[in-house]
């Protein structure tokens, strides 16, 4: 049955770059189509020499190569077969079925395995549909501490196993604090912000007696097509980056020595997702081929993964399901052996996605068999396959005939166990329950994500200054629409211990003072379910029946709140041909553009809120609405969130972190395009619908012209530049000043503009602040036509603004 479950499963995902065992070509094309295989010198080489590398070379040098497997291994639906009935961990099944335990154990809040699809379809219900119960914090400790107590004490070597979980935005589990999606939370332009929320998750995390977190994505997303750009921070490498980079410190810290050796006991070892070019995927469907040049991979894609490394020292890596120029990424050892390790100096592991070994076999079709898979993932630098140990199991053989060098095995070993080291897994494998359970979800969370929810939202348009209401103005107000009474969590989410739908957040705000009429208008699915399967568009006859009675409320008020956009079941993670979450549109989905209409034909005063896990483009209702507030999805407060932005009780401060196209025919709509891009089209707007760093505030902001400290530099030189900025209006309120810079001629063509800082600053009404961003060499260099990082001589345009298309220039010359 596991077995079945997996080959099922295993059309899950793919992965990107070079086939393993030819010799790296000095050519343009080298590096995206073979890879480098390891020097078995080097990995027999040993380890610079401390108490914790002695330990993890004396337990090499002891283990069986099938202890050695299983180190490298991991368990998931295999949890099934190990645990008693009532989902308890189970000793005799356990011995019986993993002897020499497993390196690795996924997700033990859930109990994957145990049952199957939930019968709830209730698209009302905002827990959304699951198809594995959660534990509960005490329980999840129970058991961690079960399985450790038997891995240390029964096991020959006494290994505890390395537990993992899911943190995209908040901890995947029962009662754990739901923060705003990654790509609202990019629209905070908050690293501040972004490090607090995460270094919540890792202590959420941890208590729970989990030492290793799958986060953060750090995928540049350049589709909105595809179903999981809400897990990323947008288009732009340098936003990503620097969101990145906070997400990790979050996670880890950045008190520790020697390379933060060891965590802290409230933080967790961090995974970067996923290496690389996943957020390019060819027709915007998740895991299809991604056709990237080398000079792109280095400019666009690896930056927020070198970053996250050289600066975040990230724990580890997780190769990416997609391939790129033929070879997928768990086979590309150009990709995670001779720019991962070599190039960037990464130390830590790279992690199999899910199933993603068995795919080189079963949907990749490069190589003929599961060991065959499990050889060539192997020498290419994958050291962990997840989430069930099958194709690194499956090498023992070949190990044993010679066919093998066992050499390959111990290195991906030597990784696990150093991170495991590094987690301080061996000194604090056990968690306290009263103190998981006190920790979860608390009110100090609670602020943090409110918080986050009020700077991810983006103010998009205000036609007469409509926002904020005010409550004495309008004595009846029509909630209406698919987004009003549930709380749109995202992907990557579980059951937090409260969630505030925006018609519960209103209510809340108003009170008695105002009369609420709600009608939902439309249903967007049949079930609102990031999990299964089977999610087909409402029903049309009864949507249209719903627009009716939306009508009806609308005419009685005098206001109507519109909450449309999508939910977990119209963005998602695409994980296999029967669980779709990729669309080939990107309006609103269903009968909401008809609910839009007929609303706005009312003539009623219209205000709508749209929470989307993508952008979508409004185009086709944009001018039926008088003020749109972007709220992407922002979290268990969400209610709360829109309510006080609303109603002036916060003022909205977000940025767009993507372009919003008008139409899929300009997809990829980058607002970073080379100088050719954006010809025009014969009978069509070739402009974005909302440009990126684009989001208005209920005050306004002046800007003096930019001025740099020094107009004149050497390439290896550096500079700042300034910029006044004044609160010219009523309300206090934040600022983000971005900087953006072109090298006016270059040697390779060069975007129009990149994004290469950014600020958050608050100001009074009538308040003035100096705002100072740098300009270092990074800042100004690329890859020239041999592919090597250089600052080129010549002027450099030097752009300050608070949108990529509202912004005031300088120029700086480097000699």
């Amino acid at each position: 049955m596991i077995r079945r479950k997996i080959c099922q499963l295993a059309t899950v995902g793919l992965g990107a770059l070079a086939l393993y065992g030819c010799q790296a070509q000095a050519s343009e094309h080298a590096n995206v189509a073979e890879s480098v295989r390891y020097n078995l010198d080097a990995l027999n080489a040993p380890l610079l020499t401390s108490p914790k590398t002695d330990r993890v070379e004396a337990l090499i040098a002891k283990m069986t190569l099938e202890e050695k497997l299983a180190q490298i291994s991991c368990v998931w639906f295999g949890k099934a077969d190990i645990y008693n009935a009532d989902g308890s961990f189970n000793a005799e099944k356990m011995a019986e079925k993993f002897p020499h335990g497993v390196g690795c154990f996924a997700r033990p809040q859930d109990t994957i395995g145990m049952e199957g699809p939930s019968d709830r379809k209730d698209v009302n219900d905002a827990t959304v549909v699951r198809r594995m119960s959660a534990r509960s914090p005490a329980q999840t400790v129970a058991l961690v501490n079960d399985i450790q107590t038997w891995m240390m004490e029964e096991t020959r070597l006494g290994i505890p196993t390395l537990f993992h979980e899911e943190g995209l935005h908040g901890f995947q589990a029962k009662d754990a604090t739901s923060f705003p999606q990654a790509i609202a939370l990019a629209a905070s332009f908050d690293t501040d912000l972004s490090e607090r929320i995460y270094s919540i998750v890792a202590r959420e995390i941890r208590f729970r007696g989990v030492h290793h977190v799958l986060s953060p994505v750090v995928d540049v997303a350049l589709d909105p097509r595809w179903g999981r750009i809400e897990e990323t921070f947008g288009e732009d490498p340098y936003l990503v980056s620097r969101m990145g980079v906070a997400a990790v410190r979050g996670f880890q810290g950045t008190d520790g020595n020697d390379d933060d050796f060891p965590i802290a006991d409230d933080k967790v070892l961090s995974t970067l997702k996923h290496m690389t070019g996943h957020g390019q995927p060819e027709a915007g469907m998740n895991i299809g081929p991604a056709q990237i040049s080398e000079r792109v991979l280095r400019e666009i894609f690896f930056p927020p993964f070198e970053a996250a490394i050289l600066e975040g020292n990230a724990a580890s890596i997780m190769a990416s399901y997609n391939e790129i120029d033929g070879v997928p990424s768990h086979a590309n050892g150009w990709l995670l052996n001779e720019i991962l390790r070599n190039e960037w100096g990464f130390s830590g592991a790279v992690v199999a996605d899910y199933f993603a070994i068995n795919e080189l076999n079963v949907r990749h079709k490069i190589v003929d068999s599961l060991p065959a898979a499990g050889e060539i993932s192997l020498k290419s630098g994958v050291d962990l396959e997840l989430p069930d140990g099958v194709a690194f199991y499956a090498l023992q053989d070949r190990i044993e005939a010679g066919e093998l060098d066992v050499a390959y095995v111990d290195e991906a070993v030597r990784r696990v166990l150093m991170m495991k080291e590094r987690g301080n897994v061996f000194a604090t494998p056990f968690a306290d329950a009263e103190a998981a359970e006190a920790i979860t979800g608390n009110d100090a969370a609670r602020a943090v994500a409110l918080e986050a929810a009020h700077k991810g939202a983006v103010l998009l348009k205000n036609e007469n200054n409509i926002l904020p209401l005010s409550a004495a103005t309008y004595g009846t107000i029509a909630v209406i629409g698919p987004n009003t009474d549930v709380t749109v969590l995202g992907g990557y989410s579980d059951e937090p211990k409260q969630t505030i739908s925006i018609l519960d957040g209103l209510r809340a705000r108003l009170g008695d003072d105002v009369e609420i009429i709600h009608e939902r208008g439309v249903d967007l699915t049949n079930n609102r379910s990031w999990w299964d399967d089977d999610v087909t568009l409402a029903d049309r006859e009864a949507n249209l029946r719903g627009i009716g009675r939306a009508v009806s409320a609308a005419k009685a008020a005098d206001l109507v709140i519109l909450a449309i956009g999508g939910d977990e079941s119209t963005s998602r993670e695409a994980w296999s041909e029967t669980h779709m979450g990729d669309r080939n549109d990107i309006t609103l989905i269903g009968e909401q553009t008809e609910l839009v209409k007929a609303i706005a034909a009312t003539g009623k005063p219209v205000v709508s809120v749209i929470i989307s896990g993508r952008p979508l483009s409004l185009e086709p209702v944009e001018g039926d609405m008088d003020a749109i507030l972007y709220g992407w999805l922002l979290g268990q407060e969400t209610g709360t969130a829109v309510a006080d932005l609303l109603f002036g009780d916060q003022v909205p401060s977000g940025k767009m972190p993507v372009t919003v196209p008008r139409t899929v025919g300009q997809i990829p709509a980058v607002y970073n395009h080379k100088p050719t891009a954006r010809r025009g089209y014969a009978f069509g707007d070739a402009g974005p619908l909302y440009p990126f760093g684009f989001g208005m505030s209920y005050t306004t902001f002046e800007l003096s012209e930019p001025s740099l400290a020094d107009a004149t530099i050497g390439v290896d030189g550096q500079t700042t530049v300034s910029v006044n900025v004044t609160n010219t209006g009523d309300y206090a309120a934040d600022e983000v000043i971005q900087l953006y810079i072109r090298d006016s001629v270059s040697s390779v063509t060069r975007p129009v503009k990149e994004l290469k800082g950014f600020e958050r600053v608050s100001l009074a009404p009538g308040e003035t602040k100096t705002v100072t961003l740098p300009i270092r060499p990074e800042h100004l260099r690329f890859f020239d036509r041999n592919m090597k990082r250089v600052v080129e001589p010549g002027e450099f345009e030097i752009m300050v603004g608070n949108s990529s298309d509202a912004v005031k220039t300088t120029t700086l010359t480097v000699r």
